[in-house]
């Protein structure tokens, strides 16, 4: 009896160590051929206008010679003591990588004729900061990209007296297209300002539209504040 007893007692804390436990999603993908594809992506750490948000759309017709995608998110459990060491630095995060290249061509089955020029679009909301970042082409003939994008806010309420980091969203972005690019970011404040309606005041922003053949290199950083160096930089970065 006793040992029935030890055994379901096991079994609970099991269950409650599993209900507390952090969400964590991982993918890793890698696609060749000739078609048409049509790819959505959806991720979200936080319910609601919380968190970390990203979105990512891909569709059209013809050669993929190269589509890798690695993407990783975790989301802050409710009860933090449960699950991060003690003076630690709780976050929630999504880490983004995504290589492609891309041909346009019109391409028939019996199925029906898909004849469709490439469309990729990323979208990636931090709203810990107030940051958003959007890379966007579309009406693409061609499209060779590389994109890094990482995104994660930081809980420091178990941390007493120091300045930390509040979150941190960068990117590198690496691309040749023909056809028409948007890239921009914008930076506001995360509390609402009753001076201005309950509208959320705007720090800075960023609007890039092109259309034609580029090449595109940016690399942005959009952090809480000046102490994010420190906990952001990557001293292992991906090649």
């Amino acid at each position: 009896m006793k040992r029935e007893l030890i055994v379901l007692a096991v079994i609970a804390m099991a269950i409650v160590g599993m209900a507390g436990a952090a969400n964590y999603m991982y993918e890793k993908s890698s696609v060749k051929g000739v078609g048409y594809r049509s790819l959505e992506m959806i991720i979200s750490t936080q319910n609601g206008f919380n968190g970390q948000k990203l979105v990512e759309k891909q569709s059209g017709s013809g050669n993929v010679i190269t589509s890798r995608i690695e993407l990783e998110a975790e989301r802050q459990p409710a009860d933090l003591s449960c699950a991060w060491p003690t003076g630690s630095n709780p976050m929630d995060y999504i880490n983004f990588t995504s290589e492609q290249e891309l041909e346009y061509m019109p391409v028939s089955y019996q199925t029906g004729t898909y004849d469709q020029k490439w469309v990729d679009k990323l979208c990636v909301q931090n709203y810990k900061i107030g940051a958003v970042l959007t890379e966007m082409y579309t009406h693409a003939e061609h499209l060779q990209k590389t994109t890094e994008v990482k995104t994660r806010g930081y809980n420091n309420q178990t941390l007493i007296d120091t300045p930390c980091c509040t979150g941190v969203l960068e990117a590198n972005l690496n691309s040749n297209v023909i056809g028409v690019a948007h890239i921009g970011w914008i930076s506001r404040d995360p509390v609402a300002d009753n001076q201005l309606k309950g509208r959320h005041a705007e720090y800075g922003r960023s609007v890039e539209d092109l259309t034609g053949v580029f090449s595109i290199e940016k690399f942005i950083q959009l952090w809480g504040n000046s102490t994010c160096g420190a906990i952001s930089v990557d001293w292992l970065p991906c090649v």
